[in-house]
């Protein structure tokens, strides 16, 4: 697995002084997902961008995404019951976990508290599910999930 990762970030997927096993794209992402039968997706974005923004599309290659709001929307506040969701959903704390958001922020946290919870291989999907804002100040057309025509559907 190719992975883009910060000085300091450990290749070899474990946690180290960042606090989680490092950042990959959303296409090295998809590929460990496809490769490896133990790999999850979990997808932290709130309820609402689920269903109004889509959700990643994981049938092709017989999974499906997890989906553990880190934020709850409308406060926004931490969701108390996320690590618990994440365990029940991957009890394995050695399963490699990508976690997705909109741009690559909240699922960063997410990892962290993963990997504070004794989970080893827990990555940022670091351009997120839309990616950066274009020219015109909209996502979706630059980088992230959709944007590198990664499966998707809309909630």
């Amino acid at each position: 697995m190719t992975q883009t990762s910060a000085p300091g970030f450990s290749v070899a997927g474990q946690a180290n002084s960042a606090g989680y096993a490092g950042d990959v794209d959303a296409e090295t992402a998809w590929k460990a997902l496809e490769s490896d039968p133990k790999a999850v997706l979990v997808d932290v974005r709130t309820q609402a961008e689920w269903n109004f923004v889509g959700v990643p599309d994981l049938a092709e290659i017989g999974k499906q995404a997890v989906l553990a709001q880190w934020q709850v929307f409308p406060t926004m506040t931490v969701n108390p019951g996320f690590v618990a969701d994440v365990r029940a959903a991957s009890p394995d704390p050695s399963a490699p976990i990508y976690f997705l958001c909109r741009s690559g922020a909240r699922s960063k946290a997410a990892a962290m508290a993963l990997t504070a919870e004794g989970y080893t291989a827990c990555f940022n999907i670091s351009n997120g599910f839309e990616g950066p804002h274009d020219g015109d100040r909209h996502r979706g057309t630059v980088d992230g999930w959709k944007a590198r025509g990664l499966p998707w559907m809309q909630g």
